[in-house]
C-alpha cells in the first residue's frame, strides 16, 4: 500500500477562544493536510508562513510490484463531491499499462498537486488498482477575531478563502501573509495571525483567524551620517517620515512605512539637487527594530559632494515659431547662479506649455547636461525638438450615465477642428472639476488621432452623487440653538441645473427659500435663476448677558437673475429683487399713551427715535448689476487664484424706498511654496446713497433696515453689530430716597457700566473691511479630521449715519449736563417693571418720575478698528465648527469687543 503520512502540527498551539469553545461537541481537526481528526472537539493551529515553503505530504515509497504486472482496473474509494472520472483525469495511470512503483509515486504527486485531498493512497491488488481519497473539507464561514484597527470589510476582500470554497493549505498560508501585510501597511509590524480550523458535520469547517494586532510601530529616531552642509534637523524637515514625539500627536507620518522610506531618499536627493549638490547620493538607508521590538530607528548614510553653479545655459529650438537666442535670454537661470534642479524642471514645464499654446501638442523638451567637475559648473541646453502642429480631431465623452453629453461638452475650451492648445486643455479640466459632478482630480486625456497632426481629447468621467439631503442642529454664540434642513440637486435631470429647498429656524430668525438656477438657459451661454423666500428676523441688544428683542422684521420676496460671460474668467450678472417688509415693535415694551387719549404709540423714551422711525410696512423694488471675476482653482477650498466682484443696486423702480447701494469685494489666494501654507488677502467695502429726503430733524434718509452692519462673524474680535454707530442709554443713579445722586457740580451721576445699559446698534451708510489670513498645514492625521488652523488680522470701520436728534423733555426743551450731554426727564413713569428691588429698596436703575436719563451717540467714525488672533476650522461630525481667539489692537469708543467666538452648525 502506498499512502501519505500524517504531518505534525507546526507552531505553538493557542488556546481556543470562548466563541470556539461552543463547538466542543464538534470534531475539530488540524488545518494541515493528513492530520487525523481528534475524537473530541478542539482547535488546531496552522503553521505561520515562512520563507521556506512547507513541503508537500511525503508519500511512502510504493512496494515493488511483481515484474510484468498489468493494470486490469482502476477504482476510486472515498470520493464524495468529486466524480471518479475527474479524479482519474488528474493521474497518468491507465488500464493496460504496466504497474510500477515509479508510476505510483508520480500518481501520488499528481494527487497532492491538486490540493483537493486531505489524505490519499494507492493500493495494487493483482492488477486491480484502488485509489483511496479523503477530500478536503468545504469552508462554511471565515471568522476574524481580535481585529479592531482593521475591520472585517477591510480584510475579507483581500483574502482568497471564502465560504463554499474547497479548503487548501496554500490558501491559508497566503491569507495569513496577506493579513500580516495589511497590518504592516498600517505600521503594525508586531501583528500576528494564528489560523485555526473548527470541524463541522458533513465535512465542513469554519476557518478562524485569531489576530493579535500589536502596537503601532513608530519611528523613534532618524539618524543621518555624512552630512556637513546641512544639519540633521534641516534634512529631517524635508522628509515625509517624522520622528515620534509628543508634539506629533496628530501626525500619521510617524509610523514606519518601507515605501515612505524610499520616498524620503528621493526627497533628500531632490533637496540637495535644488541646493546645487549635483553629485549627492544616499549611500544606504537602514531601518532597524528597537530591542523591545516596538519601534524603528532609521539611519541614512549620505554623500554630499561638491556644490555646482550654472555654466552656459541656452535653448536649442527646432520649432519654427521659437527663436533659440531670444528664448535663451528669457530663461530664469543665469550663469553663475547655484545649480537648482527644480528650476530646470520648472523650465521644462514652462517651455512645454508654451509650445502647447502654439499648437505643438507633442513637443518634446529635453534638457541636456554637460558637467564640468573641475570648475564645478553645470552647462544646460534645452532641446526643443521639432513636432508637427496638431489639431483636435474629436472630443469623446465616456462614462456619463445621468449627465448629458452637452453638460460636459460645453465646458470644453477646444472644439473639433481647433488648433491644439495646452492652456485650453488645462482650463477645460479646471472647469469640469468645478462642476463637482465627477471624480476628484479629473483630467482630460490626450490620445493620438488618425494622423500625426490630429489629436483626440477624451473626457473619461466617473459620476458621483449630486443630490444633497441635510438636516442639522447646532448651537451658535450668535443664533443660540439652530435647526436647519435642506434638499438640493446640483445636476437636476442631468442638465446641470440646480434646484433647492431650505428651511432654517432659530430663536431669533426663521427662513424658508426655494431656488433654481441654470448656467445655460435654452442651451445658450446665459445663466439664470430665481429665489422665492420668506425671512423673519428679530433684532436684539444685550443687557448684561440677557439678549433683548428690539424690533421684528418680516420679509417676503423674490429675486430674479441672469448673467452672461464676458471673458473666460469674467461675467456680468443682472438681478431684480422685490421685497415686502413689515417692521414692528413690541407694544408692551416700546408703546405708551403719550397724549392720555387711550391711543398708544411708539415712545422715543423707551424705544429711541431711530426705532420709532423704522416701524411700518414698505415695498422695495431693487435692480442690481454686478461684474464678477473668478480664477480660483477650487470653489470649496481655494489655494490660489482671485475673485473680484463689483455690484450696484438701485431701489426706486416703484416701491416705497429710494437709494443706490454700491459694493466691491476682492480676495486673492496664494499657495506658499510647497509647504501647504495658504495665504489670503480680502478687501471689501460699500456705500449707500439716499435718493429721498425724510422729514424730521436728525432723521437719516436711509432706513435702519437698509443700512450696513458690521461685527461678528465677518469682523472677528467684535460682537455681532459691535462696530459702528450706536446709542447707549444710561440711567442716573438714585439714592435711597429715590432722588438722583448729584456730582460736585450739581449734575446727576449715571450708571456707566456697559452691561447695565441699553446698547442699540443703528448701522451706517459706509463701511470697509480688510483681512489677512495664513492657513497653517498640519499632519495628514489632523487633515483627515478636517482641522485647519489659521492666524489672521482684520481691519475695518462702519460710519456715515445722520447724527440723531434724540428725545426732548416734557417741557419741550433740551437739557444738557456740564459735559453737554442731553438729559431727558421721563413723563410716563417707570420703564422697568418695578421701581423697587426684591428686598424693598429703591431700584437705582429704574426710570421713575423725576429721574434723568441720557443717551450717548457713539462709534460714528471711519477710524480703522484693528483685531488679530488665531482660529480653527473643523469639519466636525455634527457640522462645521469655527472657533476664534482675538485681541483688539485698536477700537473706537462705543465698540463692543468679543475676545472669544465660536459657531457650530452654521457656515463660516
Amino acid at each position: 500500500m502506498i499512502e501519505t503520512g500524517a504531518m505534525p502540527v507546526v507552531g505553538n498551539p493557542v488556546s481556543a477562544r470562548p466563541a470556539l469553545r461552543l463547538a466542543s461537541l464538534l470534531a475539530c481537526g488540524s488545518i494541515l493536510a493528513g492530520m487525523p481528526a481528534l475524537a473530541h472537539a478542539q482547535t488546531a493551529p496552522v503553521p505561520a508562513p515562512s520563507a521556506t515553503p512547507t513541503p508537500a505530504p511525503a508519500a511512502t515509497p510504493a512496494p515493488v510490484a511483481p515484474r510484468g504486472s498489468i493494470i486490469q482496473s482502476i477504482s476510486v474509494v472515498g470520493a464524495e463531491r468529486l466524480e471518479a472520472s475527474t479524479i482519474l483525469s488528474y493521474i497518468r495511470l491507465r488500464v493496460g499499462q504496466e504497474y510500477t512503483s515509479a508510476g505510483a509515486d508520480e500518481a501520488l504527486k499528481d494527487l497532492g498537486a491538486t490540493e483537493l485531498f486531505a489524505n490519499f493512497s494507492i493500493r495494487n491488488d493483482a492488477g486491480n488498482v484502488v485509489i483511496n481519497v479523503t477530500e478536503n473539507p468545504v469552508i462554511n464561514r471565515i471568522v476574524l477575531e481580535g481585529n479592531s484597527r482593521l475591520k472585517n470589510d477591510k480584510i475579507l476582500p483581500e483574502i482568497k478563502l471564502a465560504p463554499r470554497q474547497i479548503f487548501t493549505r496554500s490558501k491559508v498560508r497566503a491569507d495569513v501573509a496577506r493579513i500580516i501585510e495589511l497590518y504592516k501597511r498600517q505600521g503594525r509590524f508586531a501583528a500576528q495571525v494564528e489560523p485555526k480550523m473548527v470541524q463541522l458535520p458533513q465535512n465542513r469547517v469554519d476557518i478562524v483567524f485569531e489576530i493579535t494586532e500589536g502596537p503601532k510601530s513608530k519611528v523613534r529616531q532618524i539618524n543621518i551620517l555624512g552630512n556637513e552642509k546641512f544639519s540633521d534637523g534641516d534634512l529631517r524637515g524635508e522628509m515625509v517620515t517624522k520622528q515620534a514625539r509628543v508634539t506629533s500627536f496628530f501626525s500619521s507620518n510617524t509610523s514606519y512605512d518601507p515605501d515612505r522610506l524610499a520616498f524620503d531618499q528621493q526627497k533628500l536627493r531632490q533637496f540637495y539637487l535644488t541646493e546645487g549638490y549635483a553629485d549627492f547620493r544616499v549611500v544606504s538607508a537602514v531601518a532597524e527594530l528597537t530591542p523591545d521590538q516596538r519601534d524603528f530607528i532609521i539611519t541614512y548614510v549620505v554623500e554630499e559632494g561638491e556644490r555646482y553653479q550654472f555654466g552656459e545655459v541656452k535653448v536649442d529650438s527646432q520649432l519654427r515659431d521659437f527663436d533659440s537666442d531670444v528664448m535663451s535670454t528669457q530663461l530664469p537661470m543665469k550663469e553663475g547662479d547655484f545649480y537648482n534642479a527644480k528650476t530646470v524642471e520648472d523650465t521644462v514645464e514652462q517651455l512645454t506649455e508654451l509650445a502647447g499654446r502654439y499648437g505643438y501638442a507633442f513637443a518634446d523638451v529635453q534638457p541636456r547636461f554637460r558637467r564640468d567637475p573641475e570648475n564645478r559648473k553645470m552647462n544646460v541646453t534645452f532641446n526643443l525638438r521639432e513636432a508637427p502642429r496638431v489639431y483636435v480631431e474629436r472630443v469623446d465623452i465616456n462614462g456619463n450615465t445621468l449627465t448629458q453629453d452637452k453638460v460636459v461638452r460645453r465646458e470644453f475650451r477646444l472644439a473639433e477642428g481647433d488648433a491644439f492648445n495646452s492652456l485650453g486643455v488645462q482650463r477645460t479640466t479646471a472647469r469640469i472639476n468645478s462642476l463637482a459632478y465627477f471624480q476628484e482630480n479629473f483630467e482630460v486625456k490626450q490620445v493620438e488621432g488618425s494622423a500625426p497632426d490630429r489629436i483626440i481629447l477624451e473626457a473619461n468621467v466617473e459620476e458621483r452623487p449630486t443630490g444633497e439631503l441635510q438636516f442639522s442642529a447646532g448651537f451658535s454664540s450668535i443664533e443660540q440653538f439652530i435647526l436647519a434642513g435642506s434638499i438640493r440637486q446640483r445636476n437636476f435631470r442631468g442638465r446641470g441645473q440646480t434646484v433647492g429647498l431650505s428651511i432654517n429656524y432659530s430663536q431669533f430668525s426663521r427662513s424658508a427659500q426655494v431656488s433654481f438656477s441654470d448656467p445655460y438657459i435654452f442651451d445658450r451661454n446665459i445663466s439664470g435663476g430665481f429665489d422665492i423666500y420668506r425671512r423673519d428676523f428679530n433684532s436684539f441688544n444685550f443687557t448684561g448677558n440677557d439678549r433683548n428683542t428690539t424690533f421684528q422684521q418680516a420679509t417676503t420676496g423674490m429675486s430674479l437673475r441672469a448673467g452672461v460671460p464676458l471673458t473666460e474668467y469674467m461675467s456680468l450678472v443682472g438681478s431684480y429683487t422685490l421685497n415686502y417688509d413689515d417692521v414692528s415693535l413690541d407694544e408692551n415694551l416700546f408703546f405708551t399713551d403719550v397724549n392720555g387719549d387711550g391711543v398708544t404709540e411708539c415712545d422715543p423714551l423707551r424705544a429711541g427715535r431711530f426705532l420709532c422711525d423704522a416701524i411700518g410696512e414698505r415695498l422695495s423694488s431693487i435692480v442690481g448689476l454686478s461684474l464678477n471675476y473668478n480664477s480660483l482653482n477650487s470653489r470649496i477650498r481655494p489655494s490660489r487664484g482671485r475673485t473680484v466682484s463689483l455690484s450696484a443696486e438701485f431701489a426706486g423702480l416703484g416701491g416705497d424706498v429710494r437709494y443706490a447701494r454700491f459694493r466691491g469685494r476682492a480676495q486673492q489666494f496664494w499657495n506658499v511654496g510647497n509647504s501647504g501654507f495658504i495665504f489670503s488677502l480680502l478687501a471689501e467695502g460699500g456705500t449707500i446713497i439716499p435718493l429721498q429726503e425724510r422729514e424730521g430733524a436728525g432723521v437719516d434718509d436711509v432706513l435702519l433696515t437698509d443700512r450696513f452692519f458690521l461685527g461678528e462673524p465677518q469682523f472677528r474680535g467684535f460682537a455681532i453689530r459691535g462696530v459702528g454707530p450706536r446709542i447707549l442709554t444710561q440711567v442716573s443713579l438714585l439714592n435711597n430716597a429715590g432722588n438722583p445722586i448729584l456730582d460736585a457740580n450739581g449734575n446727576p451721576t449715571y450708571d456707566t457700566v456697559r452691561e447695565n445699559n441699553r446698547d442699540d446698534a443703528i448701522g451706517g451708510r459706509n463701511y470697509y473691511l480688510g483681512r489677512a489670513e495664513l492657513e497653517i498645514p498640519l499632519g495628514s492625521g489632523a487633515r483627515d479630521l478636517g482641522l485647519r488652523p489659521s492666524i489672521w488680522a482684520d481691519v475695518g470701520a462702519l460710519w456715515g449715519v445722520e447724527t440723531p436728534v434724540l428725545t426732548v423733555n416734557p417741557a419741550g426743551t433740551q437739557q444738557r449736563d456740564a459735559n453737554g450731554v442731553l438729559l431727558y426727564q421721563t413723563a410716563s413713569g417707570s420703564i422697568t417693571t418695578n421701581a423697587t428691588e426684591a428686598d424693598g429698596t429703591v431700584n437705582r436703575r429704574a426710570i421713575v418720575p423725576g429721574s434723568n436719563i441720557r443717551e450717548l451717540f457713539l462709534g460714528n467714525s471711519p477710524s480703522p478698528r484693528v483685531t488679530a488672533g488665531i482660529g480653527v476650522n473643523w469639519n466636525s461630525p455634527f457640522g462645521p465648527f469655527r472657533i476664534d481667539f482675538s485681541q483688539t489692537i485698536r477700537k473706537v469708543e462705543g465698540d463692543d469687543e468679543r475676545r472669544f467666538t465660536f459657531n457650530v452648525g452654521t457656515q463660516f
